[in-house]
């Protein structure tokens, strides 16, 4: 329990303008206060385009730009990144006219605003990140960064080894022009099916299906497991968890944020 005297230190410092930064940069995971003020002391800290080597300083996280090591420091209370695990079977949308289950069925209206950043469709499953931090969701979907993702599949019938590697050098040509693969890796095969590892960065729709019925192996099942630095990890199917800010962190600085 707080002793008199920390709790009235508190209230004077909450009432003075601005959070002390090495408290901002603790609340977003930086590690310990102390932590913190290490980090500021060796001059890893800007604020606004300036180095702050001062541990007294006072910022608005809200409306003030913090980099630490060059990346951008987020902490807006009303933000919130989630990592869902769809199910098949679910609309990779929060609405549906037609009554079928969405996103929405899952989160239900606990978050304001919140919106999925990309797509699974209706029959794969696996990972799909969703926020209301607009400016995040906008550099996470942008075709510029094309975040990589991976996937699992199971193909109808048993691919060689050739196949793989040929979808990685070469790639295939599509409908819509020429994809490769980034990496295209077999996990195990029988007579009638085998399972693979794929990793590409391209968002377009259907893509992994796309590229291996182009080359005659039907996908029979899809589980996106991983985006840029965010894993799937053992979330059961059907449910989602929040993303500490450190996973939020790593996430933007994959986009530039």
């Amino acid at each position: 329990m707080p002793n008199a005297y920390s709790r009235a230190l508190k209230a004077h410092e909450d009432n003075q303008e601005g959070i002390r930064l090495q408290k901002v940069l603790a609340q977003a995971g930086f590690g310990s206060r102390r932590k913190c003020e290490q980090i500021i002391l060796d001059g890893r800290v800007e604020v606004d385009g300036e180095l702050v080597t001062q541990l007294g300083t006072r910022v608005d996280p809200t409306s003030q730009q913090i980099r630490v090591d060059g990346s951008r420091v987020r902490l807006n209370p009303n933000h919130v990144t989630l990592a869902l695990n769809k199910p098949r079977k679910v609309l990779s949308t929060m609405d549906d006219p037609k009554g079928r289950y969405t996103l929405r069925d899952i989160v239900g209206d606990k978050y304001e605003r919140i919106f999925h950043m990309g797509r699974l469709d209706y029959d794969s499953e696996g990972l799909i990140l969703m926020t209301n931090d607009g400016e995040l969701s906008q550099h996470v979907m942008h075709p510029k960064y094309e975040v990589e993702k991976t996937y699992i599949a199971t193909l109808q019938g048993r691919i060689s080894g050739n196949v793989c590697r040929r979808l990685v050098s070469q790639g295939v040509q599509l409908d819509d022009g020429w994809i490769r693969l980034d990496h295209c890796a077999i996990i195990d095969a029988n007579h009638e099916s085998t399972l693979v590892k794929v990793v590409l960065h391209s968002g377009k729709n259907r893509i992994v299906r796309r590229i291996f019925d182009a080359v005659g192996y039907p996908v029979k099942r899809l589980v996106r497991t991983q985006i840029g630095p965010i894993k799937l990890g053992d979330l059961k199917s059907g449910s989602y968890r929040v993303l500490s800010q450190t996973e939020v962190r790593s996430l933007a600085k994959e986009v530039g944020l």
